[in-house]
Order: C-alpha cells, then structure tokens, then sequence
C-alpha cells in the first residue's frame, strides 16, 4: 500500500465532512500495515486517526 496516497483519499473524504468513512477508511489501511507488519505504517495512521478526531472535536464539540 501506498499510505500517501491512501492518506490523499482518505483526506477527500475528511474535506467533505464524511469523518465516518474517512475514519473506517483509516482503521482499515492500519490494519492492513498491521497485517504486513509494517509498525510504521500503522503509527502513522494512528497519529491520521486522532487528526480526524481533533477536527471533529474542534468542529463538534463543547467550547
């Protein structure tokens, strides 16, 4: 897997507010890092994961 690529799609879905596919999409290509033991690969969409988690926050939540 190309995980920059797969970031740029993941982040055409995040620029439309569709936090749910972009954070299934995440879950899924870290996974697939974990499958192939690819460690980095899987901090790296970890370290995505709670980006979207942020953006939600900043946009959703209390103030």
């Amino acid at each position: 897997m190309n995980i920059e690529t797969e970031k740029e799609n993941i982040q055409t879905h995040i620029d439309k507010g569709n936090f749910h596919a972009a954070i299934n999409l995440s879950i899924s290509a870290m996974n697939e890092c974990r499958r192939n033991e690819d460690q980095a690969g899987v901090d790296e969409f970890i370290e995505f994961i709670r980006a979207i988690v942020d953006i939600m926050a900043d946009r959703f939540g209390s103030k």
